[in-house]
């Protein structure tokens, strides 16, 4: 009894099957791509030699583009004493066959029907992909749709604008949501915003299957430093408190106790029959008895500035930047030599060594390739760090910033900052992001 095996795949929905997922000693595997089935025929041929061969399918689907097809194929084998078994329908000829069992018979060739239907919708997305066409459904805000991609919305083009510079301004969500409802009227939700800031449409990039990304398909909204800077932000505010990255206070949700573990808030004292306001820092929930007491907001933030002004430098000159350097040398060219094959793709169609479905389909893959090493390449820190590290550890460059603005540049160098107590002295301890 021979065991044979019928493979049939389109390279625009998948890659091809690895030819040993039967789970069965098969003796040989025939194998098609879409869109023609020649060796689909050579088995059928071989089959006449050799009856009563057993012939695996993952389903009835793959034997045809339409049901009349798949019945007349199936009809066939039968004919010829071949069993055949899809193992992902549950079917075997054995016990249901096209004239011996009408009813079960029927209903399979219903799901072939679906199965074949849902595989032409999929086919006409995969060739809206490779011609780089937005997906289907409403365009994002912020855009419309134009006759082959999207196009800005002058109208709310702007209000999307608005709010990734008033995010990268301050680096909150919920502010930059609520500054966008005061001022242009536009009510959105915290988790539609903290989808817009990470979303590759307004980065001049379309999405398929919330993983594919293609490169430059219309207009951005924003620049690629400034998406850059939003994915740094992002990034940064996962490690916080939600409620602290829209914190007035610079030093809120930074600051932590080394003696009882936990996190300090800013609390705010009012002196009876006086307008000055007194901020203190206190533990959330100190275990101690008795508890740890509160310290002065003042006295912290300026030890902290102090000290970032001491300390930063130091730990820049420890990283390895001219290592950051050749390894950024090395995606760009990487990046390079992906962007000089896909410009030789036209002139290898029109010598015709490649067809031009496998070279658009070549295309996409490359352009895929690229949009990942882009995204490495954006999260490395920048080559001149050290340069920046000297200008921020100047004292007055802290002291001439407000709150807010203090606030993002700490959460660009701090991770966390430790207050050690002795007795009734303390001493902190700075953990920077690098």
């Amino acid at each position: 009894m021979k065991i044979i095996a019928y493979l049939y795949s389109d390279p625009l929905l998948e890659s091809t099957p690895d030819a040993s997922i039967w789970g069965w000693e098969v003796d040989q595997v025939y194998q098609d791509f879409a869109p023609k089935r020649p060796q689909l025929q050579t088995l059928l041929q071989d089959c006449e030699t050799q009856p009563g061969s057993y012939l695996l399918l993952r389903l009835l689907a793959e034997l045809g583009n339409s049901v009349p097809e798949v019945s007349d194929r199936l009809s066939q084998l039968n004919s010829l004493g071949v069993h055949v078994i899809a193992i992902e329908q549950n079917y075997s000829s054995t016990l249901s066959s096209v004239g011996g069992n009408p009813v079960e018979m029927l209903k399979i060739l219903q799901d072939v029907q679906s199965q074949q239907r849902q595989r032409r919708i999929q086919q006409g997305h995969a060739r809206n992909r490779l011609k780089a066409l937005p997906p289907p459904g409403k365009a994002p805000y912020g855009y419309r749709r134009g006759k082959d991609r999207y196009v800005l919305d002058r109208s709310a083009a702007p209000v999307v604008k608005d709010f990734f510079g008033h995010f990268l301004l301050y680096g909150s969500l919920r502010g930059a949501v609520r500054y966008l409802e005061k001022k242009h009227g536009k009510k959105i939700s915290v988790s539609t915003g903290r989808r817009w800031l990470t979303s590759p449409v307004y980065r001049g990039d379309l999405v398929y299957q919330e993983q594919q990304v293609l490169l430059e398909t219309h207009i951005p909204i924003i620049s690629r430093e400034e998406a850059a800077q939003v994915d740094r932000l992002v990034r940064r505010n996962r490690s916080l408190a939600p409620r602290t990255t829209s914190a007035p206070r610079s030093l809120a949700g930074l600051v932590s106790c080394a003696a009882c573990r936990s996190s300090m808030t800013v609390t705010r004292v009012t002196a009876v029959h006086r307008a000055k306001d007194y901020l203190y820092l206190r533990p959330l929930a100190c275990p101690t008895k008795p508890k740890c007491r509160l310290i002065s907001y003042q006295q912290v933030l300026d030890q902290t500035i102090h000290s970032i002004c001491r300390e930063l430098p130091q730990a820049v000159a420890q990283m390895d930047i001219p290592g950051i350097g050749s390894v950024k040398d090395s995606l760009t060219a990487a990046i390079a030599t992906k962007q000089q094959v896909l410009a030789r793709l036209p002139g290898l169609v029109a010598s015709e060594v490649l067809d031009l479905e496998t070279a658009n389909l070549r295309a996409y893959k490359l352009r895929t390739e690229v949009s990942e090493v882009q995204d490495k390449l954006a999260q490395l820190p920048p080559v001149n760090l050290k340069e920046i590290a000297q200008t921020v550890s100047i004292p007055q460059f802290w002291l001439d910033l407000s709150e807010s603005e203090r606030r993002f540049y700490f959460r660009e160098f701090i991770r966390q900052i430790e207050i050690a107590r002795q007795d009734t002295d303390w001493s902190l301890n700075l953990v920077f992001v690098f």
